[in-house]
């Protein structure tokens, strides 16, 4: 899904419409908030990204290459032709003076370098879980329970695959039960704006400070 957002793209805000308080009066600083989004390859973080962003997403998108052929898994999403090489960036405001700042991580391997840079002064990350393939997001469980990250699961469900409910895919995943485990849709903005608000709550719940 991360290749499929052609449809969902912002042409950016008209500079005379639909501006924000804090863009207008320069008294109210808004409350910039870093999230960061990740997973395994081709789950959907590019997808989430664009579908939410209130400004034209900044994107890192290479074409897929014979050359990586033996180390992309491509099963699951054969018609995947572009792939994060760095990150993914948009921007949503989600209250008068609430601003989130979303990176979307790359999900190869070869990339994981980047990580710790992408996550500094982050509150939390969304870990986007795919059923077909759910080992994919161990990676980035174990990241952030090592870091202490505060961090939310939300399972992109994909068209033409079977729906599991949060409780199996916790079970299935080990995850503890204070963490929230969600089932959404990536290209749907109100289902991509109801998974960043759990994580900003459980963010707030964990860190309160």
């Amino acid at each position: 899904m991360d290749s499929a957002v052609s449809d969902l793209r912002h042409p950016g805000p008209d500079p005379d419409e639909n501006l924000q308080a804090w863009q207008t009066d320069r008294t109210r600083a808004p409350i910039a908030t870093k999230i960061v989004v990740a997973g395994g390859f081709g789950v959907g973080k590019t997808t989430l990204v664009t579908a939410v962003s209130e400004i034209t997403p900044l994107q890192t998108e290479a074409m897929m290459t014979q050359a990586s052929e033996d180390t992309d898994d491509l099963t699951s999403t054969p018609d995947k032709t572009t792939t994060t090489v760095a990150m993914d960036f948009g921007r949503i405001t989600l209250d008068d003076d609430l601003v989130l700042y979303l990176f979307g991580t790359p999900g190869q391997q070869r990339f994981w370098f980047m990580w710790d840079d992408l996550v500094r002064g982050a509150i939390g990350a969304v870990v986007l879980a795919d059923t077909r393939r759910l080992a994919d997001c161990f990676p980035a469980l174990d990241y952030f329970e090592s870091c202490g990250l505060p961090y939310i699961v939300a399972v992109n469900h994909f068209d033409g695959t079977e729906e599991f409910a949060p409780a199996d895919v916790r079970d299935a995943l080990t995850i503890p039960a204070h963490i929230p485990v969600l089932i959404m849709d990536a290209r749907q903005r109100i289902s991509a704006i109801e998974s960043l608000l759990s994580l900003v709550g459980h963010a707030l719940e964990t860190t309160p400070e």
